[in-house]
């Protein structure tokens, strides 16, 4: 025993030698301070009754005010109907509080509160500098030692760590430490993710790592790496603070790779700045998404052979420039596939500080094939970049801002000195890693003299700090000093947008970029928050809420749900939302790829946001976990280092014409020297129809690789079909579909059918003979009693219809049976796709739970989840002793230039000749006249 005891004491004696910590977390007094009070009635001279457990927040410790119709939110309330419609009215009952913007915890509080404990300060600390170190403090924190203010530190996205050294004497003493999370003359804006109850919420606490360090009179404050692989060097930028009152004679030590070097200086009392350059060893190679190399140097310092402080910190060597208008990193084409974190964090509301949680998320992202993650006005803590450095994931950093709505920047406002302070803690802080690729002031920034503040704001740390590539703000604007250009432009749905998107008014195709537009600029380009494509809620999900937030959100679209009588289709809906989702972004992602030295795209995102209205757009939920209707390896097919691409002007055929595609490759990852590369056109039996190969002996980095042209003669086609084109490129695959109908169908008597627009006398008097008809109502005749008033297009619902106060289109796809006979010639699957677009571009949806409960439909429109209405295209009902399909879809007009609506057509009306039409619902004329308008 005595051996072990002494190898203790001579344990505790090498640690007093260097920095040594007390672990802050546990157990702490609390107390709310409402009235802010605490500093006149000296609350830090009392002992605080309450008590909560650090780190954590109030919401964590179950403290705070019970959420009301009152409470004062933190984020813009687009949605004012909550407040006004009389189907929100038990939502704003004491007893039912719920709200559709956002995750809703059980309690709430902005404002101060004070966090207090006693701290035992040991004697081997004495003469020793101390700091106190919270991780991530939310947010402007006033620190007491005893009875003594020792300041105040409110950076956001970065650190607070405060010198307590003139404060702490071995002993007894009592830290208070009074958080205040209200936004007062300092607003980064209101919906910023680093403070709004849209994604992590404005919560007041401290988390992450919380201590008190000790260390030596002398000691290395800060030390930034700056590697140059081309150069073989490491130059080091040094503080080392001497705090004694005398100079002294150190010497500096480094480790790296095997190789030590001793450098002797001279310490003037204060801080001490060097710059120092090391050797490259040979065996150093550069880190990105394919090789993260990391690299551990070890340095101390020493004087008089005793050692005073020795530390390490892991770097890897990268090198991002711009070269004839592209992304390069080290020295090739470099193309950003990335996605938003938005800073959710459903079960703490506070972001994770453990690398295990980010391993997680980001191990995902790459599943995906993501190399790219915007942090969205907030900067991720410590671990996050130790992930990313560790999985090779390219990070763009955003200093807590979206000075929008209830914010400006340029206008003189203490927020502008804030945000230049908040990047300087950030670099401080992160800056050494080098998954911390790229820095912008933050997002979509307004007011007076924005540029002018966001070029300084560019030109500073262009010319400060090399390390990482620099850009205004996420999204504008695009400034002659960015070094990249974040721009919304080049994507398929804008903001506002609606139905007149590529996507909604132009037929399909594979064809199209966005070159017309980024030629204009001579900067590579990352588009900015591309996507936005919504999905039907995933119900399920709403089991995993097992902290401090609630979907209450979710209970209200599933209770609307309920009430329509549509609660056993909620998987359904998701299910067939989600692939006309995936199709969407692979149109999107696809655009980005084909555009010529393009620098890449930032989605919105691969994950939910869970604010702003409930925005439903990610392919994984706010847990970053799938939601079941597609995979990671099938999302890779479009989204990934090499990418196979079709330029296809037509996706809908006739037999009589031929198929044509221009094959080329987005090759991100390595050149591929004749690489094996096969193309295959088979039908929805797995029969090949057509197949080739292209020899071509060399594939650079880069895209726009032209690898050769597909086309063939459509007329050995004799069915109505859909038909797959697989491209592969070394291994890599990626496929379209595309669809051919004959030209001259097969005839058959249709004379018994009248096809009419409305339910006239003669077609009355047809139907009441027990004859047939088809009522196809014309674009924009729909009664808006009966869903005239919603906007239908082919894609799905951007961001969503609360946010963008109502953008349409309103609805979320089809959803239908492929085996029913009404579609035998129209091949189909469950959900949209392609051969739709024609006729959800000239349709309406009707409002059949209005006409009747029992119908059900041959193709249902899957409405907003905020309505849940019961709408379709298709049904038929018996009128009298005759026989009606009722279309939403419009099958009158241009319908010579209508391939799929004259195929669509001509399978009804075999239907409709058919033994299998049969409706068994009956509905008298009135009603079933009722759906067209008066006007």
């Amino acid at each position: 025993m005595k051996y072990y005891f002494t190898l203790a004491i001579l344990l505790q004696f090498f640690l007093s030698s260097y920095a040594q910590r007390i672990d802050l977390s546990g157990i702490w007094r609390f107390a709310i301070d409402k009235e802010e009070v605490g500093i006149t009635s000296q609350w830090y001279l009392q002992t605080l009754k309450d008590q909560v457990k650090l780190p954590g927040s109030m919401l964590t410790n179950g403290k705070g005010d019970p959420v009301n119709i009152q409470t004062p939110w933190t984020g813009t309330l687009s949605d004012m109907a909550f407040f006004e419609q009389d189907k929100y009215e038990r939502y704003r009952k004491e007893d039912n509080i719920k709200v559709p913007f956002w995750l809703q915890p059980d309690k709430y509080y902005t404002g101060v509160a004070w966090y207090q404990r006693d701290i035992d300060i040991p004697e081997t600390w004495k003469d020793k500098v101390i700091r106190l170190f919270f991780e991530r403090c939310h947010w402007e924190s006033r620190v007491w030692i005893d009875g003594v203010e020792v300041g105040m530190r409110n950076a956001l996205s970065a650190p607070q760590e405060y010198d307590l050294t003139d404060y702490l004497k071995p002993g007894k003493h009592r830290i208070s430490v009074r958080v205040d999370n209200k936004v007062r003359d300092i607003d980064p804006g209101e919906n910023s993710h680093s403070i709004s109850d849209h994604t992590q919420g404005n919560w007041n606490g401290i988390a992450g790592a919380m201590y008190l360090e000790a260390k030596s009179r002398i000691f290395y404050e800060h030390v930034d790496v700056y590697p140059s692989l081309a150069d073989r060097k490491l130059t080091l930028k040094l503080n080392v603070h001497n705090g004694e009152a005398k100079k002294k004679k150190v010497d500096l030590i480094f480790h790296l790779e095997g190789t030590e070097v001793i450098e002797q200086h001279t310490m003037q009392p204060g801080d001490n700045k060097l710059e120092l350059v090391l050797p490259l060893p040979e065996s150093v190679a550069y880190w990105d998404e394919f090789h993260p190399n990391l690299y551990t140097l070890k340095y101390a310092l020493r004087a008089n052979k005793k050692e005073l402080d020795s530390r390490q910190l892991t770097f890897g060597c990268r090198d991002w420039s711009v070269k004839e208008g592209k992304l390069q990193l080290n020295g090739h084409p470099a193309f950003m596939r990335g996605t938003l974190h938005c800073a959710a964090f459903p079960l703490t509301g506070y972001p994770a500080t453990d690398k295990a949680e980010w391993l997680r998320e980001f191990r995902i992202c790459k599943e995906y094939g993501i190399n790219h993650i915007r942090f969205h006005s907030w900067c991720p803590p410590e671990a996050a970049f130790e992930a990313a450095d560790e999985l090779g994931l390219y990070c763009q950093v955003e200093c807590s801002s979206w000075p929008n709505q209830s914010s400006s920047i340029g206008e003189g406002k203490p927020v502008d000195a804030f945000l230049l302070a908040e990047a300087g803690h950030i670099v401080k802080a992160y800056g050494n890693h080098p998954s911390f690729c790229m820095l912008a002031h933050g997002n979509e920034p307004r007011g007076k003299n924005h540029k002018e503040y966001l070029a300084d704001f560019v030109s500073y740390w262009k010319a400060h700090d090399v390390r990482r590539l620099y850009t205004s703000s996420a999204g504008w604007p695009n400034l002659p000093e960015n070094e990249f250009l974040s721009d919304s432009e080049p994507r398929i749905q804008h903001w506002g947008e609606g139905l007149g998107s590529i996507i909604n008014s132009k037929a399909p195709s594979t064809a199209y970029d966005w070159s017309s537009y980024t030629s204009k600029f001579s900067q590579p380009f990352i588009s900015h928050e591309i996507g936005q494509w919504c999905v039907y809620p995933n119900f399920r999900e709403m089991k995993k809420y097992t902290g401090v937030y609630h979907p209450k959100n979710f209970e209200i679209f599933q209770e609307s749900l309920i009430e329509n009588g549509l609660r056993a289709l909620a998987d359904s809906f998701l299910i067939a939302s989600g692939k006309l989702q995936t199709l969407c972004y692979k149109a999107d992602i696809e655009a980005a790829l084909r555009t010529p030295g393009f620098g890449g795209f930032q989605l919105l995102g691969l994950n939910d946001f869970p604010g702003q209205g409930t925005a439903l757009v990610g392919t994984l939920d706010a847990f970053w976990e799938e939601k079941g209707y597609v995979t990671a390896e099938e999302y890779r097919r479009f989204c990934n280092s090499i990418v196979p691409l079709a330029r296809m002007p037509r996706l809908i055929f006739e037999n009589n014409e031929k198929f044509a595609a221009q094959v080329e490759v987005a090759n991100y990852k390595e050149e591929l020297l004749q690489p094996d590369i096969q193309w295959t056109v088979k039908d929805k039996q797995g029969n090949v129809v057509k197949q080739g190969a292209f020899s071509v002996a060399r594939l650079p980095i880069g895209n726009c690789l032209k690898i050769g042209d597909i086309q063939f003669h459509l007329n050995h086609v004799t069915q109505a079909c859909q038909l797959n084109l697989e491209v592969s490129v070394g291994g890599y695959c990626n496929d379209w579909d595309f669809w051919v109908y004959p030209a001259q169908k097969e005839a058959f008597d249709d004379s018994d059918i009248l096809l009419t627009d409305c339910l006239d006398e003669a077609t009355l008097k047809h139907l009441n003979k027990g004859g047939k008809a088809l009522l196809s109502l014309k674009k924009g005749t729909l009664a808006k009693e009966f869903g005239g008033d919603i906007a239908i297009g082919f894609s799905s619902i951007f961001w969503n219809t609360s946010w963008t106060e109502g953008q349409a289109p309103h609805t979320l796809g089809l959803l239908c049976n492929p085996e029913h006979p009404a579609l035998a010639l129209f091949p189909t699957d469950f959900y949209s796709n392609y051969q739709w677009w024609d006729a959800m571009s000239h349709s309406g949806s009707i409002q059949i739970g209005k006409l009747s409960k029992d119908i059900q439909p041959i193709v249902r429109v899957i409405d907003d989840w905020f309505t849940n209405r019961s709408l379709a295209l298709l049904f038929e009902v018996k009128v009298g002793s005759g026989k009606l399909l009722v279309s939403g879809i419009d099958f009158h007009q241009d319908m010579d230039k209508r391939q799929s609506a004259r195929q669509l057509l001509y399978s009804l009306k075999r239907y409709m000749q058919s033994a299998s039409f049969c409706p068994e619902i009956s509905m008298d004329t009135e009603m079933i006249n009722s759906l067209i308008s008066k006007k």
